[in-house]
């Protein structure tokens, strides 16, 4: 009996500790407060590329030309393979480097996006 209270606890010591690692390792979705911009008279949105899509949701300006930029470092996941159905965009990323999107100028929405197999995913909310 002892065994196998003893057992049960270091399985969930073991996997308590793999969820920890694994959502303070990647970025939250709270950093989405600085990766719109502007640059000649153009929205950037910036995001990356490696194990998901970081920041998950953006919030950027509806009305405006916009650009997605994406950055990837080493990526060789599903993240490489970047879809945004509402848009027919579909389109595989190099393992590093920059991919720039056009998005045209979004009315109000919120556009959705997601890797090849759909696991992970990303939205951009366009306001006025």
């Amino acid at each position: 009996m002892k065994g196998i209270i003893l057992s049960i606890i270091v399985a969930v010591t073991i996997i308590g500790g793999a969820f920890i690692m694994a959502t303070r390792g990647s970025p939250s979705s709270a950093d989405s407060a600085h990766n719109v911009s502007i640059e000649d008279g153009k929205q950037i949105i910036e995001i990356s590329a490696k194990g998901g899509y970081f920041p998950k949701k953006s919030v950027a300006k509806a009305g405006m030309p916009t650009v997605l930029r994406v950055k990837t470092n080493g990526t060789f996941d599903c993240s490489s393979s970047l879809r945004i159905p509402s848009m027919n965009v579909s389109t595989f990323l190099p393992p590093s480097g920059t991919t720039e999107i056009d998005l045209g100028s979004p009315q109000v929405t919120t556009l959705q996006g997601t890797c090849g197999m759909g696991m992970y995913s990303f939205q951009v909310e366009f306001q006025s």
